[in-house]
């Protein structure tokens, strides 16, 4: 806390000032933006994608990234709306980096440019580094929780019946992903989770069951809403087969006490794991026939504030973060636009900490 605190004094003491007097007054979101690019100090991350010396030198990465942030910012649908606005706007345009109007880069090399930090994870990577940075101090507890997200592309085919991804030994039982998670790394479990294009079902707030075609987004949400960890899958997955994963990913970016799910998590594998690490899970029993499991004495409130902050968190990533913009195509192209969002949000609640 004391470093953001630091940073936050040093953006409106100094930055904000310094910028105001050389390209103008800014508006409430180019404000905005300056923090969330400053916070997640993309310079760390850019050197991989920077001209090497060999070939046609690229445009510059960094703007090309800082862009994309903007586009989250902005809630902008697609990046031709994104190209069209720095072109008119010379304010943020100035604060990515680009002088002129004619310098701004193309629709296409934008495209070129998104795919090379899809498939480097840059996004992922700023993310992580803002976590470890600025929370280094740990929270009480971790809420977690995924969303559905819709995509624009065919539902991969799906496997023949019978078809299973490892057999067992005659006359064994085939382990479940649940049972090989605690005793594999964080690495081999999310590649092991599917994340392939299908349709998936989730009930909503009202019981109704809805329907999806696209992907599922699963977020560790720290207290005060802040996005600490996310793990994209296929649509069809099911919230647990994400649940250890997610808890190695957030265990190893920070610490805390607790764990805060719904009754989707409500599984034995899932408790151990949490408690073999000195947690303490916080988790909904599943009515599973007529007669309901109560939940554990002084757990109730917990459980109500750290899942209204799951909640909140992905409805604002949807609604204001381009969540539900999603015009790309695969894994790991959907997870770099979704995380540009995830990046602005973790930013905003980061400093809605201090105000």
């Amino acid at each position: 806390m004391p470093a953001l605190f630091s940073l936050w004094n040093s953006i409106q003491q100094y930055l904000l000032p310094h910028i105001e007097e050389n390209i103008g007054a800014l508006t409430e979101k180019e404000a905005m933006f300056v923090r969330v690019a400053e916070l997640a100090c993309v310079d760390r991350h850019i050197g991989p994608y920077r001209w090497s010396g060999f070939g046609r030198k690229p445009k510059d990465r960094k703007a090309m990234a800082l862009a994309f942030i903007a586009k989250a910012v902005w809630n902008f649908p697609t990046t031709a709306a994104l190209v069209e606005y720095l072109k008119a706007g010379p304010a943020i345009r100035r604060l990515c980096g680009w002088e002129r109007a004619m310098d701004v880069p193309s629709e296409s090399t934008f495209s070129r440019a998104f795919a090379q930090f899809s498939e480097g994870g840059l996004a992922c990577l700023v993310h992580e580094g803002m976590v470890r940075a600025y929370m280094a101090e740990g929270t009480e507890c971790v809420s977690r929780d995924s969303t559905a997200i819709e995509a624009r592309e065919k539902p991969a085919a799906k496997k023949p019946r019978g078809c299973r991804a490892e057999k067992a030994p005659y006359g064994q039982k085939p382990k479940k992903r649940l049972e090989l998670q605690p005793k594999r790394g964080m690495e081999e479990n999310i590649a092991d989770l599917p994340n392939l294009c299908d349709t998936g079902a989730k009930r909503n707030s009202k019981g109704a069951l809805c329907h999806w075609t696209g992907y599922k987004l699963h977020l560790d949400v720290a207290k005060g809403g802040i996005p600490v960890a996310a793990i994209i899958t296929s649509a069809s997955t099911h919230d647990s087969q994400a649940a250890i994963p997610l808890a190695q990913m957030s265990g190893d970016r920070l610490a805390y006490l607790c764990e805060v799910a719904d009754s989707a998590y409500d599984a034995e594998q899932i408790r151990a794991f949490s408690r073999l690490h000195g947690r303490v899970p916080i988790i909904d029993r599943n009515r599973r026939g007529k007669s309901g499991v109560p939940m554990e004495a002084g757990h109730e409130a917990m459980f109500r504030s750290g899942r209204g902050a799951s909640e909140r968190a992905n409805s604002e990533l949807k609604d204001n973060y381009g969540g539900r913009f999603v015009r790309v195509r695969g894994a790991a192209k959907v997870m770099a636009h979704l995380m540009f969002g995830v990046i602005a949000l973790t930013a905003k609640q980061l400093f809605n900490l201090l105000e």
